[in-house]
């Protein structure tokens, strides 16, 4: 029989395993769901999904609150407003788009107006990343910042979590650009709050898996201090090392007595069963004689000692 400090160290060494790899299980972008990072530090992971408008067929446009546009973010003082989208183009047709071929056009995922002419601000990607601890995408490719044609506008979003905003309103705000080349906007939702749980790629843990880790732990935890203690300080050997041996050792002999006195009453009901009618008569005051009256008269003797053993220590 393994020895309880033996148990125990299997048992914390196991969870001590368990929850280090599963902490440090990063799944690259490319092995995740489209639109759907996980962070490197906490492990939760981000379904923007919820924030793509996508596009309607022609017999639900006319169904109430269902969006028929992508998300708008005001310009202010930039002297014109912008159109984009999450995870994908916008959902509006966009022609003419400066510095974009006609076959881009339907790729385009932030734009805006301006001067008559429309301008991409990047073009379509479902692949949100972490830098550091902030949650941010990027959309490349856009219409030129200059006649040259040296560089393309693009796009950085940085999402917030706000768990005070749903899903389907989420707050979308243009910061600012430095050289009308890179444009920063910020998202405030609560589909940016991150959980357990959602694996499109089957890894990582659910709720249940990681609270039964920390459960693990925990016991182990217990285990491991309360045998140290009963080693070093009560100076304890064997099984008596194990925190509270004395109360898991009543229970026990609790369960194995009241098991006895089940076990014992069953097979004297059935040796009642079996005995011939003679020795089992109702209306016979005299006690049965011979070897089978003499077993059964020690069966019951024995019962009782156990019984009144019971209840002495009870009261003890």
């Amino acid at each position: 029989m393994k020895s309880p400090i033996s148990l125990v160290g299997f048992l914390l060494a196991f969870a001590s395993f368990t929850f280090v790899f599963a902490a440090s299980d990063t799944s690259s972008p490319k092995e995740l769901a489209p639109c759907v990072a996980r962070s490197p530090t906490t492990g939760l992971y981000y379904d923007l999904n919820a924030l793509r408008v996508q596009p309607l067929p022609s017999d639900e446009k006319a169904r109430k609150h269902v969006r028929d546009e992508s998300w708008h973010a005001k310009g202010y003082d930039y002297n014109a407003n912008f159109t984009l989208n999450i995870c994908g183009p916008v959902i509006e047709n966009v022609t003419d788009v400066v510095g974009i071929e006609e076959p881009g056009w339907r790729n385009v995922s932030a734009y805006y107006k301006k001067d008559g002419k429309t301008y991409s601000i990047g073009q379509q990607s479902s692949d949100p990343f972490f830098r550091g601890r902030k949650l941010v995408m990027n959309y490349t490719d856009g219409s030129p910042c200059d006649d040259e044609g040296s560089h393309n506008k693009s796009t950085i979003i940085s999402f917030l979590c706000d768990r005070d905003v749903t899903t389907s309103t989420p707050t979308i705000s243009f910061v600012g650009t430095m050289d009308q080349c890179t444009y920063f906007f910020e998202v405030r939702s609560s589909a940016a709050c991150g959980g357990y749980g959602h694996d499109p790629a089957g890894q990582g843990l659910s709720p249940g898996g990681v609270f039964g880790i920390i459960a693990l732990i925990a016991v182990a935890a217990y285990l491991v201090g309360g045998c140290a203690y009963q080693r070093t300080v009560m100076h304890q050997r064997g099984w008596r090392q194990c925190p509270n041996y004395s109360l898991w050792a009543g229970i026990f002999d609790f369960f194995k007595d009241m098991t006895i006195i089940a076990l014992s009453s069953l097979g004297r009901l059935f040796r009642l069963k079996r005995s011939p009618a003679g020795y089992s008569s109702a209306g016979t005051d005299s006690p049965p004689r011979g070897r089978f009256g003499s077993g059964r008269r020690r069966d019951i003797d024995a019962e009782n000692r156990l019984i009144d053993q019971l209840d002495e220590e009870w009261d003890d």
